[in-house]
């Protein structure tokens, strides 16, 4: 029998290519994937510039460029993000855990002072540690760490001269949680609480005389124009822990291969080291920018840091407690980060 002069054999084998085709075209359209990114820092802060695009830029590569990302700000405040994956709002984000005082426990390990090595060094050691000790606590439960980091050193950035430890005593000055609010207390700082989007305006008005920080925040939130003075401790007095974050059940949900890619060749110690060279390349930044603006840096003096030691001992044994009655071996943990660190 023909049709139109087509024979109806020749039309049902052009009908069947045409449905294969066209399942084919969906199939590959399928593969596709984006993932939405939810972010609360500035747009050219380091996290925005620099390490959200290096790790879409890692994602990418091990899909095979099927699986890309778009980054969205102001979904949310800072504390808000983790809930925010888990709500299914956007799939990634990144969380600073100190903005969340009882929730994490594990995470100020990496974040107390004393330790040797820039923020990769840190970051790397902060990943190996959290593999073998600090994973068990489930802190992160709902959602799925892409990777650990901590920032640089944390400075102290005033808006008066500072140039001794004694003139930290009674500043009011913004801390983020965590370990810094267990080593401003010691060091006799007034704090206050304000997400790190709030710091330019709180130093600004005046509320706040201080804010500890790296020095990437002095280019990233523009501290090198509301606080013209820094001082420095070697190696910092203290460090800041973030997680980089997907939402579980989006990751459940992708294809075998794209997770199997993600897990072998992205997420874990991989991102952590990428994460941990951006932070020292914008601290680098940061430093660049404060001599640029003719801000003044203070090396605390060798007596400082020798005062200093007692009290980073202290808030040290104060978290090893804490991680010890979460049912960690604290001092184990403490023992290889800090080894870890000084590869």
């Amino acid at each position: 029998m023909k049709t139109g002069g087509v024979t109806m054999k020749h039309f049902l084998k052009l009908t069947t290519a045409a449905v294969v085709v066209l399942g084919t075209s969906i199939s590959a359209m399928a593969e596709d994937i984006t993932l939405t990114i939810s972010s609360w820092a500035p747009p050219t802060h380091g996290i925005n510039a620099e390490m959200w695009p290096g790790l879409s830029a890692m994602i990418s590569e091990a899909t095979g460029g099927k699986v890309k990302t778009e980054l969205k700000l102001g979904l949310a405040p800072p504390p808000a993000q983790m809930d925010l994956v888990m709500d299914g709002a956007a799939d990634m984000t990144i969380i600073f855990h100190g903005y969340q005082p009882g929730r994490f426990t594990g995470t100020k390990l990496a974040e107390l002072p004393g330790f040797d090595g820039n923020a990769e060094a840190a970051s790397v050691a902060y990943w190996r540690v959290h593999e073998k000790f600090l994973a068990q606590l489930d802190e992160h439960k709902g959602v799925k760490v892409m990777g650990l980091t901590t920032h640089g050193p944390g400075q102290i950035h005033s808006n008066k001269e500072i140039t001794t430890l004694a003139d930290l005593n009674g500043l009011k000055t913004r801390l983020g949680g965590g370990v810094s609010g267990d080593v401003g207390a010691a060091l006799g700082l007034v704090g206050i609480r304000v997400p790190a989007p709030k710091v330019y305006e709180t130093l600004a008005s005046g509320a706040a005389d201080a804010v500890a920080m790296p020095f990437e925040s002095r280019k990233g939130f523009k501290l090198t124009e509301v606080a013209a003075n820094v001082l420095e401790m070697p190696g910092g007095f203290y460090r800041g822990s973030f997680a980089f974050l997907m939402s579980q059940e989006k990751f459940d949900s992708l294809p075998a291969d794209i997770q199997k890619a993600l897990d072998e060749n992205v997420f874990g110690e991989p991102a952590s080291r990428m994460l941990g060279q951006k932070w020292d390349k914008v601290d680098a930044i940061g430093r660049a920018a404060s001599v640029e603006a003719g801000n003044t840096i203070t090396m605390v003096s060798d007596a400082d840091i020798a005062a200093y030691k007692p009290i980073a001992a202290s808030v040290t044994e104060k978290v090893l407690g804490e991680l010890s009655a979460k049912g960690v071996d604290a001092q184990a943990a403490y023992d290889m980060i800090k080894a870890e660190m000084a590869k």
